[in-house]
């Protein structure tokens, strides 16, 4: 097969630049940010706590001081149930597509919208519930 003179010689990778940027990417990389952040964050918190808890009062003290500082611990509960919350979305509608359904245009569109809005909803409601349960 012969080529055309000044064409490539082999077709070029498709990348960011090439690819129309949609709600579906967007919920894609999202479900890979979310999953990485609970692996390099969430998962050395949980342990962190859980040492915490089991070495004494002092130890768990320690802990909770981190958290208390100008909120910041606050913020990255919040960012980790998102995190959850957005991955655990993500998933259920890649385990869906991986049924063989949501795969037409409209319907794919939609629930790739919805993600991270059930996500942003879902933490909301969380820390409203926990606000609440502390403030009483």
């Amino acid at each position: 097969m012969a080529q055309a003179p000044g064409s490539p010689s082999r077709p070029l990778s498709p990348h960011l630049q090439v690819y129309k940027w949609g709600p579906a990417m967007l919920v894609s990389i999202l479900h890979r940010i979310t999953g990485d952040a609970m692996a390099l964050v969430g998962i050395p918190l949980l342990v962190w706590w859980l040492y915490a808890i089991s070495a004494g009062p002092e130890s768990y003290e320690y802990f909770l001081s981190w958290f208390n500082f100008y909120y910041a611990g606050y913020i990255v509960l919040v960012g980790m149930s998102f995190a959850f919350f957005e991955h655990m979305y993500s998933g259920l509608r890649h385990f869906v597509m991986d049924a063989g359904a949501g795969y037409e245009l409209q319907t794919n569109k939609m629930w790739s919208v919805a993600v991270p809005l059930a996500a942003i909803i879902t933490t909301g409601a969380m820390w409203l519930y926990i606000a609440s349960k502390n403030i009483l």
